[in-house]
């Protein structure tokens, strides 16, 4: 299986063919559904169609608990990939990810699989240590003159209307309501590796976050930093609905997110400390640019924590 030896070093891996973008919160993030994977070092590898785009991918995903890497895409046939998609239905707008079909499976045994042709198969790039990587920014010593905003936060029960009036009160560049919006942050690096501050908002930010997991298990989380004292700090909370849109920026830079480079890639929607009117959980989608919500008794993702600086 020349395919795996080029992507991997643990050998011939275990492909779930069952595995679903759809059960992989509960398998590996949460109780319930499929039989729960306990080992943090056990890792699953399905492959799934990425319809973020606007031309679909087929991917092969490497999955753990608290993991999740897209190893490659498969260069299968566009019209199969698109077959596969139609087929699937209509779907949320935030849920862009589709399982595999039978045909799908078959061409990958025939072609991919068993010949091990390694010309169908294009590795991801190893994403770099964001924390390493020079921000660009202005140093914290620096001197912006920038007018200062005064965001709402703390947590909010929140409507589509609400969501609507606020980004069109702040003119938050949200891709979906207001995508020509022009509030802009003024970042700067405080040179810890760890964190950016916004000389518009007055908040310190994260640069990286953590990795997906349910709505409990992430308070634990937040308790969890604070008592470690993450970057010097013990107040750190989730951002409110303002200040998680105040990060989205007009265009996407080169990491495909619509977020300044300066932070992590790995976080690409975040939970806000916002619930949804009449039910559901808001998150800042950086990916696509824009707040959506989620319904669930188990609604899961990452958090990219923020504080008020003094």
């Amino acid at each position: 299986m020349a395919l795996f030896s080029k992507l991997l070093d643990t050998g011939i891996p275990n492909i779930d063919w069952e595995m679903t973008p759809e059960y992989t919160f509960g398998t590996f993030e949460s109780w319930g559904g499929r039989e729960r994977v306990r080992s943090k070092k056990e890792r699953i590898y399905y492959f799934f169609i990425d319809g973020w785009d606007e031309v679909p991918k087929l991917c092969l995903m490497e999955r753990g608990i608290k993991h999740a890497r897209v190893v490659a895409e498969i260069l299968a046939p566009q019209e199969m990939i698109r077959e596969c998609v139609a087929k699937a239905g209509k779907v949320a707008l935030f849920e862009r990810t589709y399982p595999i079909n039978e045909r799908i499976k078959r061409w990958l045994i025939e072609h991919v699989i068993e010949p091990g042709d390694d010309s169908l198969v294009v590795p991801a790039e190893e994403p770099a240590d964001e924390a390493t990587v020079a921000t660009g920014l202005p140093g914290r010593d620096a001197r912006l003159e920038v007018a200062r905003v005064s965001l709402p936060d703390g947590p909010a029960e929140m409507s589509e209307e609400d969501v609507v009036a606020l980004v069109r009160q702040y003119d938050f560049p949200d891709q979906d309501r207001n995508p020509g919006g022009a509030f802009t942050p003024a970042l700067v690096d405080n040179g810890d590796g760890l964190t950016v501050s916004d000389r518009s908002t007055g908040l310190m930010w994260q640069r990286g976050g953590t990795d997906i997991m349910s709505h409990r298990a992430m308070r634990r989380e937040v308790a969890r930093i604070n008592a470690e004292r993450f970057a010097g700090y013990d107040d750190w909370r989730l951002p409110s609905m303002a200040e998680a849109l105040s990060l989205l920026e007009r265009e996407k830079s080169a990491m495909d997110q619509y977020l300044h480079p300066c932070f992590s890639r790995e976080q690409p929607f975040v939970f806000v400390e916002a619930t949804r009117s009449p039910g559901g959980y808001w998150f800042v989608d950086f990916k696509q640019g824009r707040a959506y919500w989620s319904s669930g008794t188990i609604p899961g993702g990452f958090t990219r924590l923020c504080r008020k600086e003094k």
